[in-house]
């Protein structure tokens, strides 16, 4: 009895000291979002023009991984056609700047929207395909946007070949910001709201039910997920977050042409979810981070080769973070924690509790 009681105290301890840790880890993480966040407000104040379009193309990329690794990571569906849900998110905010008066911070939501739908509407027939035969059906979808772009009955829409220059437009009255800035930090807001969105889908019971359907489909129907229901939607809200990127980018770059969406920016997209960590949202800003300066930084090694230097990367990335760049971090924190923890020396083990008498006869 008295070992039993002994054992009770010492698992209701090491309870405690968890939910404890776990406490206290939860508003450092905050703490570390929130400096992380001033940090990158302060971007546009410090580096140059040009080094500020390319870190709000980072920002704009990350919405777009994160979209991916919410379907791929999360849900176990492959896509190779992302670029597809991109292209229509750019599209929808040239168009409707080109040919009606609705303001361009209203075409983003739109442009989403309308890829929630698509992506979902996409999910319905895609349910039936597992594995690399979804991935196929989504390569397809891929390869057919630019020249569904291109098709002439489209052309009074999407100017064809020629593509669409967006209009361009200043900071709000106001505001003592240039137009890049400005973009910036719009881009930045918008990243930070879908962030938080992510987190708290992934940490409710929606989360819980897409991350089941990865792990084991049969599991998930027989607890009573509705598997159709879930695919389709998670598909819709990964195309939704591309599609807002996409809107997001065409403001960027004031132009948007077919040949900008080819199979090579679906397939980039894929490189950037892995090499950042597919089961991470972290992992989407790594990724970002590698999309952007890695490919220029191969063209500054070498002219010639530089796709062949890019590969390189890729594989030396892969071998040394097979978790991706933010599984490959969460490992070393993990393994500093218990090395100092290690080094502060053995915890004191708890007071043996004695019998009744023994109690007794210390009272007194």
């Amino acid at each position: 009895m008295e070992g039993t009681v002994q054992r009770a105290v010492e698992s209701e301890s090491a309870r405690l000291a968890h939910a404890a840790g776990r406490a206290a880890r939860q508003p450092l993480s905050a703490v570390a979002v929130v400096l992380l966040l001033i940090a990158a407000a302060l971007i546009p104040f410090v580096v140059s023009s040009f080094y500020l379009l390319q870190f709000t193309m980072v920002v704009i990329t990350s919405i777009a991984l994160l979209g991916l690794n919410l379907l791929t990571g999360y849900n176990g569906q492959i896509s190779l056609g992302h670029g597809a849900f991109y292209a229509i998110g750019a599209y929808t905010t040239a168009i409707l700047l080109e040919q009606t008066a609705v303001p361009y911070w209203a075409t983003i939501p739109i442009a989403g929207g309308i890829c929630l739908v698509v992506g979902f509407l996409f999910g319905l027939p895609a349910l039936r395909l597992e594995g690399h035969y979804l991935a196929l059906s989504t390569f397809t979808l891929a390869v057919a946007t630019p020249q569904l772009l291109k098709f002439h009955a489209l052309e009074p829409w999407t100017g064809g070949v020629q593509g669409i220059y967006v209009s361009t437009f200043a900071a709000p009255p106001g505001v003592p910001l240039a137009w890049d800035q400005w973009l910036y930090l719009l881009s930045l807001s918008a990243a930070a709201v879908m962030f938080l969105l992510a987190c708290n889908l992934l940490r409710g019971s929606t989360g819980l039910a897409i991350t089941a359907i990865r792990d084991n489909p049969i599991a998930a129907v027989s607890m009573g997920i509705n598997l159709p229901l879930y695919k389709s939607a998670t598909f819709g809200i990964s195309a939704m977050y591309t599609g807002i990127a996409g809107a997001l980018a065409a403001l960027v770059t004031q132009f948007v042409a077919p040949d900008s969406y080819s199979i090579f920016l679906s397939l980039g997209f894929l490189v950037g979810s892995v090499i950042g960590g597919v089961t991470s949202i972290s992992g989407a800003i790594f990724g970002a981070l590698f999309i952007q300066f890695v490919p220029n930084f191969a063209d500054q090694i070498s002219k010639a080769v530089t796709w062949a230097v890019y590969g390189s990367f890729i594989i030396g990335f892969a071998a040394l973070a097979p978790t991706g760049i933010a599984g490959f971090l969460t490992t070393i924190v993990r393994r500093l924690g218990l090395y100092s923890k290690a080094h502060q020396g053995p915890v004191p083990p708890l007071p043996r509790l004695g019998s009744g008498f023994e109690l007794r006869k210390r009272s007194k």
